[in-house]
């Protein structure tokens, strides 16, 4: 008896799944010319679904050529031409199955940020939502976002980021590339765009598979150069001046003012400013946003919750400057919203009922031990004496500069032949000689503490 499991069908009718079942076990030889199916009635009670299912799985089939029928004696394969198994078809099968490599020190981006996600309230506030918003979850939605999680976003980031701006200048996307993708369809791939080097790489990606031109801008422990971005032609300038990936640099006021001169001289002048991971500082208050101290209404503020509740949630906002709204809504209006309602309304909830601030505070309090546990390994190491820490008081990230006459390639190949995982500054500079060399980049949250101490000396002897 043929059996499939209709319940991994996806979006598909069950029909639809059912038939195209069938039809890749007559194309893969698994069922043979001339072999009978089982009825209708026999298939239906075997796969416990409705008769018309499998009446109209058949029909299609039958349609098609992969199936004829006998009166009285039922459906039987058609003689077709089978699919050879493609060669080493079992082994890459295997190799798909295979679970991702254990590694002993993990210092690369991944596998962090999904620490302490609040669960139990996130389901609380998924079921209220579900039972109190009813069918305005299934109704199309503004193109900018649900105007609840607008308005909750509009007064976080005046609380806390001290931005001062209405719902209707926010826009909600799924993801920070989503949003790179409208800021390139709203300015125009007419402009040169200016980037950090080195930088977080898929901005750039995004802007010049859009169509744009980018100019690599050099990064110094301040930031970018004023002067570079003057003299290069930049147009559109996409910056993180709270906290730069990957260096960690702060941009000072002074550089801040200059910037902002900077896009005021010029007609058609806009700032980015990507303040990705501005939840996690350590010492100080939080450093004002460049958007925050504005007053030529040139910066477009884009932040996302991927960093402080989980990558998966993919959710992010920009806010535009109100003389950007009206071309917004004209050339960009008629798309889709990418989020779904009912992230959106939890979101909102969990904004709204302070939970988003306690949950800041409770990890950044964690981050700080995580953050003090793998610098007390690194001072206590065979690297103690060998390197260099900066950029830690603030975000998931800092520098370590090593001492080691070899080459970032080769050390990270050395280290990933022994189960570590590295990720030097140089990998993020577009032009040779952007970044200084022998700089690891340690995304400290994914460190395997109860590993850290064996894997700091199996480091420091690679030096």
């Amino acid at each position: 008896m043929l059996t499939y499991d209709l319940e991994r069908r996806g979006s598909l009718a069950r029909y639809d799944y059912l038939y195209r079942c069938i039809k890749e076990d007559i194309l893969s030889g698994r069922l043979k010319a001339g072999e009978k199916l089982p009825s209708k009635r026999a298939l239906a009670r075997n796969l416990e679904t409705a008769v018309v299912t499998v009446e109209n799985a058949y029909a299609q089939l039958l349609a098609e050529g992969y199936l004829r029928s006998e009166e009285k004696r039922g459906y039987f394969v058609s003689p077709v031409e089978t699919r050879p198994a493609p060669a080493g078809a079992e082994e890459r099968e295997e190799e798909k199955g295979e679970p991702e490599r254990a590694w002993l020190l993990d210092l690369t981006s991944r596998g962090s940020g999904t620490e302490g996600f609040p669960f139990s309230v996130w389901a609380k506030l998924m079921r209220r939502v579900l039972s109190e918003e009813g069918e305005a979850l299934l109704r199309s939605m503004p193109h900018s976002g649900v105007p609840e999680l607008r308005r909750a976003i509009a007064r976080h980031i005046y609380q806390f980021r001290g931005i001062t701006a209405s719902p209707d200048q926010i826009v909600v996307g799924a993801g920070t590339e989503y949003l790179y993708n409208l800021i390139v369809q709203l300015l125009g791939r007419d402009r040169t765009y200016g980037v950090e080097d080195p930088g977080y790489s898929k901005a750039a990606r995004v802007y010049e598979l859009s169509g744009a031109r980018c100019l690599f801008l050099p990064v110094d422990r301040q930031g970018v150069l004023p002067r570079a971005v003057e003299e290069s032609g930049t147009q559109v300038l996409h910056i993180s001046p709270n906290h730069q990936f990957p260096t960690g640099a702060v941009t000072p006021i002074a550089r801040r003012q200059s910037l902002l001169h900077w896009v005021s001289g010029g007609e058609g002048r806009y700032i980015v400013e990507d303040d990705y991971d501005s939840e996690f500082r350590f010492t100080g208050r939080p450093i004002p946003t460049l958007r925050s101290i504005d007053r030529s209404d040139r910066v477009i503020y884009m932040n996302t919750f991927s960093r402080s509740l989980a990558p998966s949630l993919r959710i992010s906002y920009m806010v535009l400057p109100r003389p950007l709204l009206a071309a917004y809504r004209e050339r960009l209006g008629f798309y889709s919203c990418t989020v779904p309602a009912m992230e959106q309304y939890t979101l909102a909830r969990f904004l709204e009922e302070g939970y988003f601030e306690s949950h800041v505070s409770r990890m950044r309090v964690f981050y700080r031990g995580r953050r003090d546990a793998v610098l007390e390994a690194i001072r206590n190491s065979g690297l103690g004496g060998r390197c260099r820490v900066r950029g830690e008081d603030a975000g998931l990230h800092f520098l370590m500069e090593l001492d080691t006459c070899r080459e970032d390639g080769e050390l990270a190949a050395l280290a990933e032949e022994r189960g570590i995982r590295l990720s030097f500054l140089s990998a993020y500079q577009h032009r040779p000689g952007a970044a200084p060399p022998h700089t690891v980049v340690v995304n400290y949250p994914g460190a395997d503490l109860a590993r850290l101490d064996q894997a700091l000396e199996t480091l420091a002897g690679l030096l």
